[in-house]
């Protein structure tokens, strides 16, 4: 863009599971907000139908006359066939279908409106109030998604053909030998995400050097039956190649003339040791590359000025033409990690535990004054060599499933996702934690985004006691099955906690929990009783969060190289390696229009471990002289001992240490969109209302406080419930609330 073009939207989006949020900063610095469901739908209710192909409808949403035109109308929990909708008025909040609406509609029929775009589309579309049939304005989209995420979960990537040497075919058939349940009698081991698996006539030595040039000829047959499966897109996984790519590099110019679309190759994405972890990461590349690369196209194409960014599962940002599917998978978590951060710092807390508790999972991490990174991480049943934020994922969300298998009660780790959605949405959905809150009192459905109503969840949770009460012969009260369900999902998501803070060697005491996502305020409470945490911040937007983490991410690039010698060898090199590595670093984000002066080494990581160890742990590098000190304290720390020295290997003297790899992250300066505002002195906040909620075993009338009226200095006491748009809070007895100066509820013990 030049200094003519109009300014610019800044549209920051996460698209999870089940929602997608989406915050729209205007070319006059105004922000505007949207939430709409995954499925890229619109959700409202029928109010009357005034004639055979026109109805007066409600809706939370805000959207200008026709905006909807073109989509496609449909009734929840109908198998009536989808309409076109020809027109809306939003003044007389009528819809007119091009056909006939189908005889039976009644009032307070929940519907859907579903447009043809993508969800980040339409939630842009929305906050700029620009119609489907008009270009967008220039905008700066900044986008996390679970897209690849749910696709490896699911399995609904693209067809693969693996590339390995001969010899090495089934190699990630036997894998590392593991077993998940040792105590397991029948192992079920998942199917392979490739398709095929054909070996290539090479060989290189462990330093790279070649032992057997390559030999394409052979694979010629193999290709063209390839071919005939529709298979055109290949992993490659050579042995030694992070030594010497030339093998690798040679095949995928071979395969790319025989007709493959896309080529991931080892030597490119993770040139490391090991060849497992490092062929496993070539193939959910390429399982993943086809459907990432079509749908950032597909968002892409829309945005007729401006630009892309994407967030890795790093935290920080690339350009949507050099991203790489498997830096996806933590996407939309890492946002929020960014967002915990900032909520944290504006609240006054640099040590905080994230806990962002979505639709579908929920996330945890821990920030203590930076980020912690991990390099090697397991998403389903991948196990990945790609930087990412160290975030545990459990399967416990609004819309996780709650059951009854004939022996216990169960919370997910099944979703209902956005599509049918938990029951209280009306679309014939199971079950979830969404019903069990509403149904306890504690979500109001006449704030929600998108109609809910409390008898088909009532049903549901009917069905789910009926058939405990089949099994068991017990008749279980109605409020401790539904306490019961919020208990182990509670219990779950305190023990990913633990993950990230006591298995690490942290107090989570020490640190303020960040609850956020559209159910983190729900729970907090319970919680932090369970890990002993003293201090709650539920950030101002909570359930836009992990947006408002895009807007204040960097842009960002990580250098990396494999070392594998030990220290005392190499620590003169040490420095001329990072100087190296910052330079590639730095050169990967001048590419998309930066000047050095806004580019910054922010990490300088080095990888040490005791010679004949196969785990290294990552210090923050600053000279060589404490680099040897800071390890060994870093190891006490987490191990409580230093391994003894072994006399006969080493000579008497203490174990070596080795220098397993050196890494460098660069970055842009982090944007930031706030403004101080002064504390308020502190003040009893009004309750807008009482309601009956469950709250300590009993029900009881408490306080509801509206979070649009509550100001800066505004206190009050649990149990309470605070409502806001897109989420609620609940505020369990023995805490106290206040609202700081960045609009944040900060709960402490009473």
């Amino acid at each position: 863009m030049n200094s003519k073009d109009p300014l610019p939207w800044h549209i920051w989006i996460d698209t999870g599971g089940t929602f997608t949020d989406c915050l729209a900063r205007d070319p006059n610095g105004q922000l505007h907000r949207a939430k709409v469901l995954s499925s890229s739908a619109l959700r409202g209710r029928v109010v009357q139908r005034i004639s055979h192909r026109r109805v007066r409808v409600e809706t939370k949403w805000s959207a200008p006359a026709d905006f909807i035109a073109g989509f496609r109308f449909r009734i929840l929990e109908s198998k009536h066939p989808q309409v076109v909708i020809e027109n809306y008025d939003p003044h007389a909040s009528t819809i007119t279908l091009a056909k006939p609406i189908p005889t039976g509609i009644h009032p307070g029929a929940a519907f859907e409106a579903l447009s043809p775009e993508e969800a980040p589309i339409l939630a842009t579309r929305l906050a700029t109030k620009t119609l489907p049939q008009q270009p967008l304005p220039p905008i700066l989209m900044r986008l996390a998604t679970t897209r690849g995420t749910n696709a490896l979960l699911e399995r609904t990537g693209a067809p693969v053909a693996l590339f390995m040497t001969k010899g090495f075919g089934d190699l990630l058939l036997i894998g590392n030998q593991q077993r998940p349940d040792i105590f397991a009698l029948e192992i079920k081991k998942p199917a392979p995400l490739y398709e095929a698996a054909l070996e290539v006539e090479e060989r290189l030595a462990s330093d790279g050097a070649i032992l057997q040039p390559i030999n394409l000829e052979p694979l010629k047959t193999a290709l063209a039956n390839l071919r005939t499966q529709e298979i055109d897109v290949a992993a490659v996984a050579l042995m030694h190649s992070y030594r010497n790519p030339a093998h690798e590099q040679a095949l995928a110019k071979f395969l790319g003339e025989h007709g493959f679309q896309h080529v991931s190759l080892s030597s490119e994405l993770a040139p490391l040791i090991k060849i497992v972890p490092r062929a496993e990461t070539a193939v959910v590349d390429a399982y993943l590359t086809p459907l990432i690369k079509n749908y950032l196209t597909r968002v892409r194409s829309a945005l007729t000025s401006g630009r892309l960014h994407v967030m890795t599962s790093a935290g920080g940002l690339t350009a949507a033409e050099k991203f790489s599917a498997k830096d996806s998978l933590l996407s939309g978590p890492a946002g929020g990690v960014v967002g915990a951060a900032l909520a944290g710092r504006r609240s006054g807390f640099d040590k905080i535990i994230a806990f962002d508790m979505g639709g579908t999972s929920t996330d945890v991490a821990r920030f203590d004054g930076d980020y912690e990174y991990t390099f090697e991480h397991q998403v389903g049943d991948a196990h990945l060599v790609a930087p990412a934020l160290a975030i545990e994922s459990v399967a416990a969300g609004g819309g996780s499933i709650c059951w009854f298998d004939g022996f216990r009660l169960r919370v997910g780790p099944q979703s209902a996702g956005a599509a049918p959605g938990p029951a209280c949405y009306g679309a014939g959905g199971p079950l979830t934690l969404t019903d069990v809150n509403l149904l306890l009192g504690r979500l109001d459905r006449n704030r929600f985004e998108i109609p809910i109503s409390a008898e088909p969840a009532a049903a549901k949770f009917q069905e789910a006691q009926q058939a405990v009460r089949e099994k068991t012969g017990e008749k279980i009260q109605s409020e401790t099955l539904l306490q019961g369900f919020l208990d182990i999902a509670n219990e779950r998501m305190a023990d990913a906690i633990r993950r990230v803070s006591v298995r690490k060697g942290y107090d989570p005491q020490e640190y303020a929990l960040v609850a956020f996502g559209g159910a983190g305020g729900q729970h907090a409470c319970a919680l932090a009783e369970l890990l002993g945490i003293k201090t709650i911040v539920v950030p101002k937007d909570a359930s836009l969060l992990s947006a408002l983490g895009l807007g204040h991410a960097a842009l960002e690039r990580f250098a990396e190289k494999q070392v594998l010698r030990r220290l005392g060898e190499c620590i003169s090199e040490l420095e001329r390696w990072f100087e190296e590595l910052s330079r590639h670093a730095q050169r990967a984000l001048v590419e998309e229009e930066l000047t050095e002066e806004d580019i910054a080494v922010r990490r300088r990581i080095i990888h040490l471990r005791f010679v004949g160890q196969d785990a290294s742990l990552a210090i923050e590098f600053e000279n060589v002289a404490s680099l040897e000190n800071k390890f060994e304290t870093k190891y006490l720390e987490l191990y409580g001992h230093l391994p003894s020295a072994e006399p006969i290997r080493f000579g008497g003297e203490a174990r070596p240490i080795e220098v397993e790899s050196v890494r460098v992250v660069c970055s842009t300066k982090p944007a930031e969109f706030f403004e101080e505002i002064p504390m308020a002195k502190s003040h009893p906040a009004a309750a807008a209302e009482k309601v009956r909620a469950y709250f300590g075993g009993e029900w009881q009338e408490v306080a509801a406080y509206d979070r649009e009226r509550l100001q800066a200095g505004a206190t009050f006491s649990g149990p309470a419930l605070v409502f806001e748009p897109h989420t609620a809070t609940a505020i369990a007895a023995g805490w106290k609330a206040k609202v700081d100066a960045a609009g944040a509820l900060v709960l402490g013990r009473a």
